[in-house]
């Protein structure tokens, strides 16, 4: 944890176009036998760039509490500031699995003030998986924050995507593009191409980047509408979308669905001030 999450307040506000090399295909996970969405991106539009503290970037930053006791970080939760909230939920992702520490994320997760807290905490719930964490996100899916609610799809994929299959296809129609993201990209690892006509009509969604995954996942559709969209989706007017829908053409649908994770952990696709954790559910 330590570092990865000195930019995350960053992500908020960052407010500009797509990176051309930011395409799905890229992604080092791409062609690994993955079975959790690792690292499903949640976006940076709608956002601007400028407004984050520096207490809090420095908030995701775990190292002054690494050597803390769960107590300490239990407590800190419970009645230290936002900053010290933000890194206790977040140390207690890599502690040991107890009640305590479970029932404590659990609260911070849905009780908190702290929009970054409950994404953060719903995170590192999940690393302690179970029944508990899978009710929290269930919950999750109805916070006012979206990067919340993308986060307890990705809480619920990681958990036991097959039991809350139904839960996680109601995210469908969320108003946020992260969380429609997310959602497909769970029920495409359970669908494969079943999963056809929503890729399609998500293929023609306001936002670029549930385009571009849509494109992605449609490389895995062996059917004849779906290649006549894709190459549509050569004239797309975002490049990402554009050269996504290049590679989906080139790729053998059944090898594609094999070897699709979802992932996108550790590649190029962070920008300056981008965070894998605040803006990218650690799955």
């Amino acid at each position: 944890m330590t570092g990865c999450h000195d930019d995350d307040e960053f992500e908020k506000h960052l407010e500009e176009d797509p990176d051309p090399q930011l395409d799905p295909e890229r992604s080092p996970g791409l062609h690994t036998d993955i079975e959790a969405l690792e690292d499903i991106e949640v976006s940076r539009e709608d956002v601007t760039i400028g407004e984050a503290t520096p207490e809090e970037l420095a908030a995701s930053d775990t190292e002054p509490v690494e050597d803390d006791a769960v107590a300490s970080l239990l407590s800190d939760i419970e009645h230290g500031g936002k900053t010290d909230r933000r890194r206790a939920v977040l140390a207690l992702k890599d502690r040991d699995t107890t009640d305590a520490v479970v029932s404590g994320l659990a609260r911070a997760a849905t009780t908190d003030d702290d929009s970054d807290v409950r994404q953060f905490a719903v995170e590192a719930l999940t690393a302690h998986g179970g029944e508990r964490a899978a009710a929290v996100a269930v919950e999750l899916l109805d916070d006012p924050d979206p990067w919340v609610r993308a986060e307890a799809v990705v809480t619920l994929d990681n958990v036991d995507r097959e039991a809350h299959e139904d839960d996680i296809e109601d995210a469908i129609t969320d108003d946020h593009h992260a969380v429609r993201r997310n959602a497909a990209i769970s029920l495409f690892k359970l669908r494969g191409e079943a999963m056809a006509d929503l890729l399609l009509e998500q293929s023609r969604d306001d936002s670029e980047r549930v385009r571009e995954w849509a494109a992605h996942m449609l490389g895995g559709v062996d059917e004849d509408r779906a290649r006549e969209r894709l190459r549509e989706l050569t004239d797309d007017p975002a490049t990402v979308v554009r050269q996504t829908a290049e590679r989906s053409l080139e790729a053998d649908p059944g090898t594609f669905r094999r070897q699709f994770g979802g992932a996108l952990e550790n590649d190029a696709r962070l920008l300056p001030g981008e965070d894998r954790l605040n803006r990218m559910p650690d799955l």
